[in-house]
């Protein structure tokens, strides 16, 4: 067992590290063939041309690509992202007090998308065969067919604005201070005894967690119904029920461990494509993560936090599914037979 769990590591890292190499090149090149210059964001706007290009030659944009991504990437090999255009600060600083914030969004989300998605799923396979499956595949299409972004204007109209139930912009409340600890505000709330703070904290991020959530829930909901059927007819199952095991622990204690596997793997990937969404929903409810950072980046040319940013979702994606894998061995009886 543990020897098939190490062997999965190696293996994710000895893909992770080319794929990683990849993004980054393709970042850094796109970067500089778009016609933006960010040297124009680091000058005044009486700056001389002499002026102007001696910032260019500070930063390095004078010399071909090639030398530029040669540069940058050893910096980042010794933990040196750059430092922003726009904010004079580390890249790797900014990323560090914005990324939590967006670590506990997305793991908000993952859970409600899985809560979603995994009642979903049974509840949908109890409906098969009857009046209900019909409205409920429909549902699960529609829910499906809305984007992230939408879902996330359509809460905000309906519970910030209509019934004014929750906070939809911003981490917290005003008059509001986070406890600096770890940097994870939920954590550092639990761990400082304030919990006023942790539950206004919640209700500043269950609209852009379940915006995300229902951008996946219903993909969890449709392959978790497929797999049911299929494994519903096994001869494990038809023994049980023979035994005389109610139908519900039929379902819930032997079809579902075996027909979640598969589940389980279209979480990992979804997961990852929910953390990749993060970047346009925390624009929307202003909330200060790292998508939020790397939007105002782009708007204002800083090619170093953008390239950090690109980076740093790259690996989260890479450890997303890495976790699936691990989990997948744990729950996976023959692979467990095997280690």
């Amino acid at each position: 067992m543990g020897g098939e769990i190490l062997g999965v590591v190696l293996r994710r890292i000895l893909v992770a590290v080319p794929l990683i190499l990849l993004v980054s090149v393709l970042v850094f090149v796109v970067l500089r063939l778009i016609p933006a210059d960010p040297v124009s964001m680091a000058v005044p706007p009486n700056a001389t041309r002499d002026e102007i290009e001696a910032v260019r030659r500070e930063m390095g944009l004078h010399l071909p690509i090639i030398e530029q991504y040669a540069i940058w990437l050893g910096q980042v090999v010794q933990g040196d992202f750059g430092r922003s255009i726009a904010f004079g600060q580390p890249v790797l600083k900014l990323i560090g007090q914005s990324l939590p914030a967006t670590i506990e969004l997305a793991g908000l989300a993952a859970i409600l998308a899985t809560a979603i998605g995994l009642a979903g799923g049974l509840v949908m396979f109890r409906l098969r065969g009857g009046p209900g499956e019909g409205p409920a595949d429909l549902a699960s299409i529609l829910i499906m067919s809305v984007p992230e972004f939408l879902w996330a204007l359509f809460l905000i109209l309906l519970f910030g604005v209509a019934f004014n139930l929750l906070p939809f912009a911003g981490r917290l409340g005003p008059g509001e201070s986070a406890p600096a600890i770890t940097g994870f505000l939920l954590l550092d709330c639990i761990l400082s005894g304030r919990f006023a703070t942790l539950a206004n904290a919640l209700e500043h991020m269950i609209l852009p967690a379940l915006a995300l959530a229902l951008g996946t829930a219903p993909l969890i909901m449709r392959v978790l119904r497929s797999s049911l059927l299929e494994v519903i007819h096994e001869d494990y199952i038809v023994m049980a029920r023979l035994r005389g095991v109610p139908e519900r622990r039929v379902i819930t204690r032997h079809a579902f461990k075996n027909a979640f596997l598969p589940t389980l793997t279209l979480m990992g990937v979804q997961f990852g494509f929910l953390f990749g969404g993060t970047l346009l929903v925390e624009v929307i409810y202003s909330y200060p993560g790292l998508g939020n950072m790397m939007v105002e980046a782009v708007r204002n040319t800083d090619l170093p936090i953008i390239q950090g940013a690109a980076l740093i979702y790259a690996l989260a994606v890479m450890s997303i599914n890495l976790a699936v894998d691990l989990a997948y061995i744990l729950l996976n009886p023959k692979l467990r037979a095997a280690g």
